[in-house]
């Protein structure tokens, strides 16, 4: 088992292609399948399905590529340690949706023209799961939104920074009366991501806030803020989002807007994770933050 054999078989799970994985790597279809084969003999176990339509990860295989992942992510990230040249390599940044939406596109091309060495690898996912990411090694640093005191993060978990400050607002659907308390709610549900949002988490605390959570009040779990926005001018549900992000939808339609609440964003690495393309990153990010923070062990 090599670096190598290890790159091309994430690259054929992700192609699900040797074709379109071997012209990705530069490579002859003919090697890709060879050293493929070759990993599954020293495995001992098949790691592909093979068919007409393409190759899909068996069950060892989908659990294969969990490892080659993060073993791959640390040999890239030990290069970069011990060879700290400038930012190079790969930096893999994890965000919750509203701030790759309305926080980071300025900073990003900053720092693409800067440091055009490093290739920026984005996934976006809700805070919970960008936690498991980052702790299992899968992604670099992440974005996210936590409150203080969540028992399922230790606070030796992660290093923190502040760097946004957002305020959450509900939506309601227009010409919908004032609400001044969850019981004031006219419509039937709740638009949210799907668990592991903390907005969606802080949206359920609020709507339980005057102690009675009335009993046809619904989760309606929806996969984009654009799609939370139209079900609320529908009049379906009501939202909760960042108000950043609702300044970008506001010339689709109008809604009802109350200000409920203010959230950080905090910018997260493992603990000593210093390589200098994901320093560079952090100098960027800080220099558009509206807070100003420091490194905090307890999130």
């Amino acid at each position: 088992m090599d670096l190598a054999s290890l790159a091309m078989f994430r690259k054929v799970a992700k192609e699900q292609s040797v074709t379109r994985a071997a012209g990705l790597l530069g490579r002859v279809p003919s090697n890709v399948t060879t050293r493929i084969q070759q990993l599954e003999a020293e495995i001992g176990v098949p790691l592909f399905q093979r068919d007409k339509k393409g190759m899909a990860l068996t069950s060892q295989g989908q659990a294969y590529l969990d490892y080659v992942d993060r073993i791959l992510n640390l040999a890239d990230e030990a290069q970069q340690i011990v060879n700290p040249t400038g930012p190079t390599g790969v930096l893999r940044i994890g965000s919750m949706e509203c701030t790759v939406a309305s926080r980071l596109p300025v900073p990003l091309a900053e720092y693409n023209r800067k440091w055009p060495d490093v290739t920026i690898d984005l996934l976006t996912a809700p805070t919970r799961q960008l936690i498991d990411s980052l702790l299992a090694h899968r992604i670099d640093c992440a974005l996210i939104a936590i409150p203080q005191g969540e028992w399922w993060l230790a606070a030796s978990d992660v290093e923190t920074i502040a760097v946004f400050r957002e305020e959450l607002v509900l939506l309601l659907p227009p010409g919908h009366p004032e609400v001044c308390s969850p019981n004031d709610i006219k419509t039937k549900s709740l638009a949210a991501f799907a668990p592991g949002c903390t907005y969606r988490m802080l949206a359920e605390e609020w709507l339980t806030s005057s102690g009675t959570r009335p009993a046809r009040f619904a989760i309606q779990d929806v996969r984009s803020y654009h799609a939370m926005f139209a079900c609320t001018v529908a009049g379906s549900c009501v939202s909760i989002m960042p108000r950043t992000v609702l300044d970008l939808m506001r010339h689709a339609a109008s809604v009802v807007e109350k200000p409920l609440m203010k959230v950080d964003t905090y910018l997260a690495c493992r603990p000593g994770f210093a390589t200098p393309a994901f320093g560079e990153f952090r100098e960027a990010l800080v220099r558009y933050s509206d807070i100003k923070g420091e490194f905090d062990a307890a999130v």
